[in-house]
């Protein structure tokens, strides 16, 4: 999956250093449920492991890398896959670097087009803190639609914050 600027490719184990540093970026925590720090170890069995067959898995992650050079942007994925209702979770990180260039909508556009022709979903959908205004912009233009509204959904330290359920029908 790729276009002129981004291509969507399987993890491999050379991106043991990439995905080390991204889930151990205690900023990130703040919109995932990750409560502590991964080991190499760790780390390196889930990427020697990935076998990507959401059908068995139930979940399926990609690297999100430039298309000219390689140099990895982010990671996008499908997880809690349900194939008896043709839906699953989204998950979205663009790395700090490569934010505000457009990088999650191309990444959106090019998954979405993956998950309706080849897996055949009907649905996304994906749950944000409603203090992240950027992802809700994106998740917003691109055409996600609120479909519920949590309250105090999220910990993030000792707070609480609340959350959106937002779908896309493809």
């Amino acid at each position: 999956m790729r276009n002129s600027v981004i291509t969507l490719r399987p993890l491999e184990p050379t991106d043991l250093d990439v995905l080390y540093a991204w889930e151990n970026d205690a900023a990130q925590w703040a919109v995932s449920d990750t409560v502590a720090p991964y080991s190499r170890r760790v780390l390196w069995e889930y990427l020697e492991n990935n076998t990507n067959d959401i059908y068995s898995t139930r979940a399926l992650r990609l690297m999100i890398v430039s298309t000219e050079d390689g140099t990895p942007m982010g990671t996008i994925d499908f997880f809690s896959f349900d194939p008896l209702n043709n839906r699953a979770e989204l998950g979205l990180l663009v790395a700090s670097e490569h934010r505000g260039k457009g990088i999650g909508r191309m990444a959106l556009d090019l998954l979405c087009d993956y998950a309706r022709n080849h897996i055949g979903l009907k649905q996304l959908y994906i749950y944000v803190d409603t203090a992240n205004e950027v992802c809700l912009n994106l998740f917003n233009d691109y055409g996600f639609e609120q479909a519920g509204f949590l309250k105090s959904w999220v910990k993030r330290g000792t707070a609480y914050h609340d959350a959106v359920l937002l779908q896309y029908f493809l």
